[in-house]
């Protein structure tokens, strides 16, 4: 009898677009060998999970409410095995000022930050720490969104105008800006599976760059590296990895610069789309799409 799979994707997070093209990338690849029944997050995905009762759930989300905890401690309550990370390696890597203290406190290379609450009474006094702790230019961020969503590089006079965009949440990252070069380094349970570089003719590999076909971001790979530096950045990723103690497979963006690597965030459900970046490392490492799914699944059937 074939195993039962049901696909979650889509969600109520600004990443919802992108997570139905991974849940319907995902289906149309294993649906030829299991039984597949796709879900949205929301309409009726519980009663679905009841029905269905599926061997494993491919946690195909993105973004808020899918790959901070949330979506796992449900399916966890029902306890059904799912792929990707646990409750609470998706929340600390979701979380970018967590996440970033335990990088720092393990050595890890991270882009100095500041947290701002949000108040533009406050923007003189924000400014001045600005100058202090950091400098100009800054990328201003969500501390907890994925895909780039929301993030901006701010000079001294757009700073404000940037502030007001990121009016709805709460609390605001602010970050240093590293120049350089936009590596990515991905990690498969224990395996370091490879590493990719993205030259955007954009300013920066933001939301449009990562998943507009149109954006023309060059992907470069192999990586015009030294072996010792891809040998760094693939155990900066591991490391990270472990240290959120994260299963499945996962994806490091970092900043090469100067000769060091910086490590802007851990992605823990990384894309699963046509453009995304597992799947191309994985190819170019001899492993179709099919096989890397089925090794997702069978990280997640071991799991618990």
């Amino acid at each position: 009898m074939k195993k039962k799979i049901l696909i979650l994707g889509g969600g109520v997070s600004r990443e919802r677009e992108i997570s139905l093209k991974t849940a319907n990338q995902v289906k149309n690849c294993l649906k030829k060998k299991y039984k597949v029944l796709q879900s949205d997050l929301v309409g009726g995905f519980e009663k679905k999970l009841k029905s269905f009762k599926p061997n494993i759930v491919f946690n195909a989300l993105h973004g808020r409410f899918g790959e901070d905890g949330y979506a796992q401690s449900i399916l966890e309550n029902y306890g059904v095995k799912y792929t990707h990370s646990g409750v609470l390696s998706s929340a600390l890597a979701m979380d970018k000022v967590a996440s970033k203290k335990i990088f720092i406190k393990n050595k890890i290379l991270t882009p100095k930050f500041i947290i701002f609450k949000y108040n533009l009474d406050n923007i003189i006094f924000l400014k001045k720490e600005i100058k202090k702790k950091l400098k100009f230019p800054v990328v201003i961020k969500p501390i907890n969104e994925g895909s780039s969503v929301d993030v901006y590089i701010s000079t001294n006079q757009n700073l404000r105008s940037n502030l007001i965009k990121l009016k709805k949440y709460r609390e605001i990252l602010i970050e240093e800006f590293i120049g350089g070069r936009e590596i990515q380094a991905a990690i498969l349970g224990k395996k370091k599976l490879g590493v990719i570089e993205l030259k955007p003719k954009r300013k920066f590999y933001d939301y449009k760059a990562k998943y507009n076909s149109n954006s023309k971001t060059e992907h470069i790979i192999p990586v015009n590296l030294t072996k010792k530096n891809i040998n760094k950045v693939l155990s900066f990723a591991h490391k990270a990895h472990k240290l959120l103690k994260c299963r499945g497979v996962t994806r490091s963006d970092f900043k090469f610069y100067k000769n060091k690597f910086y490590l802007l965030e851990l992605n823990t459900q990384p894309g699963m789309t046509k453009l995304s970046l597992v799947p191309e490392i994985a190819a170019y490492r001899g492993i179709s799409f099919f096989s890397l799914l089925q090794w997702i699944l069978n990280d997640a059937s071991k799991s618990r």
